[in-house]
């Protein structure tokens, strides 16, 4: 059974979600956040076959909807980040889980794309059987999830630079490099800035996380809510 692993911030308002800042407040930044969290805790949820696992850095208590994370998180394990950059926290959070559940798969997902699916989640953990390992790209240049068949490459990760431009192409070459057959996942876009959260929104204007977009752009002057 493969470990769906999700790598989340706690929504504290100024430390999560600051580039929505403006049109957003730094509140209603953090609720965005905590209602994208919330719609992928709810896709991971319905994927069949598939063993939940939070690695969460900061502290719930402060977090904006406390209560319904608590609550969504029930029977999930919860791990704490450990690490300096986000590099060294993935290759620490993929190597306790290895620890934790021997010889599994692991699919790692963060909280920036609130559009994703159990279908979508499905696809991904099939693909995992045939392949090393597969890249989710995300269209900043980054990429959106990893999924390794030995969670011990993700050592790897340590030598990359996140948060760049080039994230996704060199994650790649360096899982590549280790000799490992990678199959791509389809690409999507990470919500980093108004923008993007608009056009995810749409996606899914169903879900949380298009509801809380929602509030903030009927919010603005007419002329400010592209």
């Amino acid at each position: 059974m493969t470990v769906l692993l999700v790598v989340a911030k706690a929504p504290v308002p100024g430390a999560v979600k600051t580039r929505l800042c403006p049109p957003a407040t730094a509140e209603q930044a953090a609720r965005i956040a905590a209602a994208a969290l919330r719609d992928t805790l709810d896709a991971v949820r319905a994927t069949p076959g598939v063993t939940p696992v939070l690695a969460w850095a900061g502290r719930l208590t402060e977090a904006e909807d406390a209560v319904e994370l608590t609550a969504a998180l029930a029977g999930w394990s919860v791990l704490d980040q450990r690490g300096i950059g986000l590099g060294d926290r993935l290759a620490n959070a993929y190597a306790e889980v290895a620890a934790a559940y021997p010889d599994r798969p692991v699919l790692q997902i963060g909280m920036d794309t609130p559009q994703l699916t159990p279908a979508r989640l499905t696809g991904a953990v099939r693909r995992l059987r045939v392949a090393d390992a597969v890249l989710g790209r995300a269209r900043d240049g980054g990429w959106w999830s990893l999924g390794l068949r030995d969670p011990r490459y993700a050592e790897v990760l340590r030598e990359v630079p996140m948060s760049t431009a080039d994230t996704g192409h060199d994650t790649w070459a360096a899982l590549t490099g280790r000799g490992l057959r990678v199959a791509p996942l389809p690409v999507l876009r990470d919500v980093d800035e108004w923008p993007d959260a608009l056009a995810v929104a749409m996606e899914v204007p169903e879900g949380r996380f298009a509801r809380r977009v929602a509030t903030v752009r009927l919010a603005l002057v007419p002329g400010d809510r592209r």
